[in-house]
């Protein structure tokens, strides 16, 4: 399977020679559950958008520290070719911003939220059971890096997994569009210390509980599967 990686954001310089940036990490997380898989990517931060939605097989989103309410001339052309991608029934899954994003740009609304900011981990409850869900298990438990959400969802949206923090966190848009809010690329030393790097912004306490929440065991190489499954049936039915 070919995967188009829609780059939204570089992990921060004074990160990435510890962690990599974002498209290793996708690489890193997704080759380990299947080697075979290639990666293409577009750095649409910078306006590099695909002009062919037939490039790869499939496409992916990555976070981002910029929001999709931001007013970007670059999300706004993004949110264009998702559209794109809608309409023709090409498989996507949104990751974090792009999970946002997905939402955004077929009717949905995206909000900063009143709970906060949501790092370290993030426990959540499957409240629908699909079948790309395999092997099965009836939570979802990522790592997290956001402070917007959505709020409202788009025509056709069905949630299947959540928590009372984010209500939003795993939707299903038809039959070949995927939305996570949780960052499964993600380890836990990146999250730590993308936590130190923020604590200005994020705030003491927040990361305090974010830092504490690292010891729970992360659920990153299901949520892959889980992805890789979609996809597959998702081009499957394509055709």
């Amino acid at each position: 399977m070919r995967i188009g990686l829609l780059q939204c954001d570089d992990v921060a310089p004074e990160l990435r020679e510890a962690h990599g940036n974002y498209p290793e990490m996708f690489a890193a997380l997704f080759q380990r559950v299947d080697p075979t898989l290639e990666f293409r990517v577009w750095r649409c931060l910078d306006g590099e958008i695909p002009d062919d939605i037939d490039a790869v097989d499939a496409w992916m989103t990555t976070g981002s520290k910029h929001g999709v309410n931001d007013g970007l001339a670059w999300v706004d052309v993004l949110c264009d070719f998702v559209r794109e991608l809608w309409r023709a029934g090409k498989p996507l899954v949104g990751i974090c911003f792009g999970h946002q994003l997905m939402a955004k740009a077929l009717g949905g609304e995206v909000v900063k939220s009143e709970r906060g900011w949501g790092v370290g981990m993030s426990f959540n409850r499957v409240t629908t059971r699909a079948s790309w869900m395999e092997p099965w298990q009836a939570g979802i438990d990522l790592l997290v890096s956001h402070q917007d959400q959505v709020e409202v969802l788009p025509p056709e949206a069905t949630i299947v997994g959540g928590s009372d923090f984010c209500p939003h966190y795993l939707m299903q848009i038809g039959e070949h569009f995927l939305g996570v809010q949780g960052h499964p690329e993600f380890t836990k030393a990146y999250s730590r210390d993308l936590m130190a790097l923020r604590r200005e912004l994020v705030g003491d306490e927040r990361v305090s509980e974010g830092e504490t929440s690292l010891a729970a065991p992360v659920d990153d190489t299901l949520m892959a599967r889980w992805i890789l499954n979609f996809l597959r049936r998702a081009i499957e039915e394509r055709g």
